[in-house]
């Protein structure tokens, strides 16, 4: 037989129940909201950036480090920039002037996006359905980028140090138990290692000293050069235009060049030949020329004494022709012309 008392107890414990039913309820409804990462919607901004590797649909917009918004959408926009497309709540005001950062959200690569007020605020707000042009954006740090900066560094260490310190940072962070002193000794083997190179450092900076030095005690020639050098490309640059014209001028003489020798080569080839021809000739006749030139004077004496003994051999000048070069360059014609029948007989 049931009594008040038992009901009273079961009334109880169905209160309590429902209450805590209720309450874990809840509790899953706000967890599945936040592992969704969704928002309450509000105002709709869209913004370019070059590049939103690993942004997903419902990633934070964050402002001061408080959540303000969500991504809505992604896309493909103009000139391959990635349109993003996300709410604000409007009980948030955006001011001008205000940029946007793609960032890094945790260690797995989850990012979000980063809206940065400006200093010194202008006053004004920017109203909903802006868009950020992609001078108003950054794309996250390129991790690549950044560990390719450090290639010259690791080219200098022991690789195997390398490796053991990166796997004691690793077990540091992950709490497997690697101690701080075995993590202190590697980075001082590391440190040992750049100290040994501490002699190549020196040179480097000695080396760099003197050249520095050397500079400095020519400050006057070398300014004395950079003015010189300053003083030729302005002269250049004021004379281009002549400068054009002179290589204008080249080119046309290189064609005239060009056809002269075209129209030259084959009148200087015959007459190469008939030189030939003619040096052969007075090879072969090398004997009478020996001859002729040897009997020549006296012949010429026996003529002259003959012709200026009696008359006998009368010799008369028909024609003198000469020429006088004159200052302004002129070759005047000078000379006599006889009309005496006797020439022209």
């Amino acid at each position: 037989m049931t009594t008040p008392t038992d009901r009273r107890h079961v009334a109880v414990l169905a209160t309590k129940s429902i209450v805590f039913t209720l309450v874990t309820l809840l509790a899953t409804l706000a967890l599945a909201a936040t592992i969704r990462n969704s928002s309450g919607g509000g105002e709709e901004f869209r913004a370019d950036f070059s590049d939103v590797t690993s942004l997903n649909r419902g990633d934070d917009i964050r402002m001061a480090g408080v959540k303000v918004g969500s991504v809505r959408d992604i896309e493909v926009g103009d000139d391959n920039l990635a349109r993003v497309t996300f709410t604000v709540d409007p009980a948030v005001t955006v001011p001008e002037g205000t940029q946007l950062e793609l960032r890094f959200r945790n260690l797995v690569g989850q990012r979000y996006i980063a809206m940065e007020p400006p200093v010194s605020g202008s006053g004004g707000e920017i109203e909903a359905g802006h868009t950020f042009p992609v001078s108003e954006t950054a794309p996250a740090l390129d991790l690549t980028l950044l560990f390719n900066g450090f290639q010259p560094l690791f080219r200098l260490l022991d690789p195997e140090d390398v490796n053991t310190l990166s796997g004691q940072i690793v077990a540091v962070f992950q709490g497997d138990g690697a101690s701080v002193d075995t993590l202190l000794a590697s980075a001082g083997r590391l440190t040992t290692t750049l100290a040994e190179r501490d002699a190549v450092i020196g040179d480097l900076i000695d080396s760099l000293g003197s050249v520095l030095e050397t500079v400095s005690t020519r400050s006057a020639q070398l300014d004395a050069t950079i003015v010189t050098l300053q003083q030729l490309v302005t002269g250049l640059a004021q004379d281009r235009d002549t400068i054009g014209r002179t290589l204008d001028g080249l080119g046309a003489l290189s064609v005239s060049v060009a056809d002269l020798l075209e129209q030259g080569r084959a009148p200087l080839a015959e007459s190469i030949v008939g030189l030939g021809d003619l040096a052969g000739n007075l090879s072969d006749s090398e004997e009478v020329l020996d001859r002729v030139l040897t009997n020549l004077p006296p012949k010429l004496d026996a003529l002259g004494r003959t012709g200026s003994y009696g008359s006998w051999l009368n010799f008369y000048v028909c024609s003198i022709q000469g020429s006088i070069p004159l200052p302004e360059g002129y070759r005047g014609d000078l000379g006599a012309e006889p009309d005496a029948a006797r020439c022209y007989a």
